[in-house]
């Protein structure tokens, strides 16, 4: 198994990229290779500062970088020597089985789009982002990708987050709710409510109902469904817990610090402990990080990179949602 990692993804790129790859190789298969995309002579500048580069991690070279300002749906065209683009470009090609990176999140996912595009009976592709809760992590989707939706997007958000939580979490039979304001029927607005009525009669599905913002840390469900505004919010919300309860204190968790009696809060509260998210519904494993991760979100999002390929996400979620195998032997 190969994994493109994104070298130039963070706002510190290429630090945490190198260090987070070098950790994982102690932690992954020994099948599994690293192939760090990017500037060739900044990131062999970055892996001389850790000594001798590891047997299984390799770099390849792409001189352009990926950047905020750049809009999202062109890079592929006026980019297209980016970290970003060569290293899908390289899963599109077969020559990786997964990509992963902390770049632009407009950016991975409109060029994931292009060129991995969607599996059929897909029409919006979703992020769905692993969250902490005081029992097992749950996915939340979408996290981002679709601040618009309609009731039937949801559903089929709901099945790709319930096929990915089955066959990549390690649940056999995911709960999935709703995130509503109340958990009575008929809460929420029109789309939350006609999307709660076509999931109760929705087959392939364990829908528990709905699950207000305090049921998630008790993590009462496997699966959260929101469209992408409102999961963005509560994603972004997770973002600044950790941060907010060490900032009076005047302390920062770094990678694998111990922060007083605050580090098992902590672990529970860091999504960075969760690794990446994945993009849902294209044909090939794209795990989109966030631009601030240190090293062990990194090594995190490999690992739920190679869980994805090693489970066969893509080919579990062709067959479920095409009911049909056509579209991965043309792939093939």
């Amino acid at each position: 198994m190969r994994i493109a990692l994104d070298a130039m993804g963070t706002d510190r790129a290429p630090m945490p990229e190198v260090t987070g790859a070098i950790q994982s190789l102690s932690h992954l298969d020994s099948d599994i290779e690293v192939v760090l995309i990017g500037d060739e002579e900044i990131v062999r500048t970055e892996l001389e500062r850790h000594g001798q580069c590891p047997d299984r991690l390799h770099v390849h070279h792409a001189p352009e970088q990926v950047t905020a300002a750049d809009p999202a749906a062109s890079v592929i065209r006026k980019k297209p020597s980016s970290s970003m683009v060569v290293g899908l470009r390289m899963q599109q090609a077969g020559e990786v089985d997964a990509f992963v990176s902390a770049g632009s999140t407009g950016a991975i996912m409109a060029t994931s789009l292009f060129t991995l595009r969607r599996l059929p009976g897909i029409d919006r592709p979703a992020v769905g982002t692993p969250l902490p809760s005081l029992k097992d992590p749950f996915l939340l989707i979408d996290s981002g990708a679709n601040v618009d939706c309609k009731p039937e997007h949801l559903v089929q958000f709901a099945h790709l987050g319930s096929i990915y939580a089955q066959h990549t979490m390690g649940r056999p039979q995911p709960k999935v709710s709703l995130l509503n304001v109340g958990e009575e029927p008929g809460k929420g607005g029109e789309l939350v409510a006609d999307t709660y009525d076509l999931l109760l009669d929705e087959p392939g599905l364990c829908f528990v109902g709905n699950v207000e913002g305090g049921g998630l840390l008790r993590g009462e469900c496997d699966v959260v469904v929101c469209d992408g505004f409102v999961g963005n919010v509560l994603l972004k919300f997770y973002e600044g817990v950790a941060a907010s309860i060490l900032s009076p204190l005047g302390k920062e968790r770094d990678d694998d610090e111990e922060t007083g009696g605050l580090s098992d809060v902590l672990r529970i509260l860091d999504h960075a402990d969760t690794g990446g998210a994945p993009l849902l519904g294209v044909g090939g494993v794209s795990i989109i990080c966030h631009g601030k991760s240190p090293p062990r979100a990194i090594r995190n999002a490999i690992a739920v990179a190679a869980r994805a390929v090693s489970s066969d996400m893509v080919g579990h979620s062709a067959r479920n949602i095409s009911g049909s195998g056509a579209w991965l032997e043309e792939m093939k």
